[in-house]
């Protein structure tokens, strides 16, 4: 963990952009509650094949406008280097300075990604065009991706993203430290030492935890399942239980040299509010 002890522990929170004005109203709420956790970043995710690329755009611009950086998502699938062309002229018009460059996900039907195959290639075109203006973060996976054909051929994946330019990375959510630790050991002797940075998910719904980590390739141990079933649909003990897990997770990392944490945060304040309070992260006034 020494390449990782060198960075300053950062934090930063994900939105999904909104569906709706009620969800846009309630986003507004959530960030202005999670910006009082002084993050170094909110960002902001890119809908399948492109789905919500306006309404991410808008999302950002109105985070950025609160004072507090934004980081829109960015992904291979559906683009062309013209329109991603276009997008990065939009973002750097409007002060964006972080980007999450993503391989993403290939829509329902959709037999080919687009003119990128995979992130590297994105994050290679970002560089040529806009030089070093923007941060760029990509996505790493300690518990390896899901559609990797082994351990090995993931690794060589994200060490290519670095080669082209990545500034950190974001890792997938996981339960068991010790894949983030064994993943930061094959960084270190592959010369890897940009910062990785944990992504954390709170535990809220366990049907819903369970097919994200299905589609994802995100284990849950064995030994929280079986707590989790225990509790049935009793909302509240699942989240006690949860805050409780994920708080000590946190601290581990963190103690153990961990350049911060991502939240994902599926447009809710309290669990994350609350993880971090315990944390002592951030200045809670309310």
């Amino acid at each position: 963990m020494q390449s990782q002890k060198k960075h300053p522990q950062l934090f930063s929170f994900e939105f999904y952009p909104p569906k709706s004005e009620e969800g846009a109203a309630n986003l507004q709420v959530v960030h202005s509650k999670l910006a009082k956790l002084n993050p170094d970043f909110f960002s902001v995710t890119f809908g399948a094949g492109g789905s919500t690329r306006e309404k991410t755009f808008e999302s950002v611009i109105e985070i950025q406008s609160k004072g507090i950086a934004a980081a829109p998502h960015l992904s291979c699938v559906a683009s062309t280097r013209e329109n991603i062309r276009e997008i990065l002229k939009r973002y750097q018009d409007h002060g964006i300075s972080k980007i999450v460059a993503l391989r993403g996900d290939l829509p329902s039907g959709m037999l080919s990604a687009g003119e990128f195959r995979y992130a590297n290639e994105l994050v290679e075109f970002i560089r040529q065009e806009t030089g070093d203006h923007f941060q760029i973060h990509v996505a790493a996976y300690p518990e390896v991706h899901p559609q990797a054909v082994n351990g090995d051929q993931d690794f060589k994946n994200f060490k290519r993203k670095v080669e082209a330019g990545a500034n950190a990375a974001i890792t997938q959510y996981f339960y068991n430290a010790e894949a983030y630790f064994y993943f930061i050991d094959q960084c270190e002797k592959n010369g890897i030492d940009i910062p990785i940075v944990p992504g954390i998910m709170p535990i809220t719904n366990y049907s819903q935890l369970f097919r994200f980590s299905e589609m994802c390739g995100a284990d849950i141990p064995r030994w929280m399942r079986k707590r989790l079933e225990c509790f049935g649909d009793d909302r509240k003990a699942i989240q006690a239980f949860g805050i409780d897990v994920v708080t000590a997770l946190c601290g581990r990392l963190l103690e153990s040299g961990a350049p911060g944490l991502h939240f994902y945060t599926m447009n809710q304040a309290g669990p994350t509010l609350t993880i971090c309070e315990n944390l002592h992260i951030g200045q809670r006034t309310e």
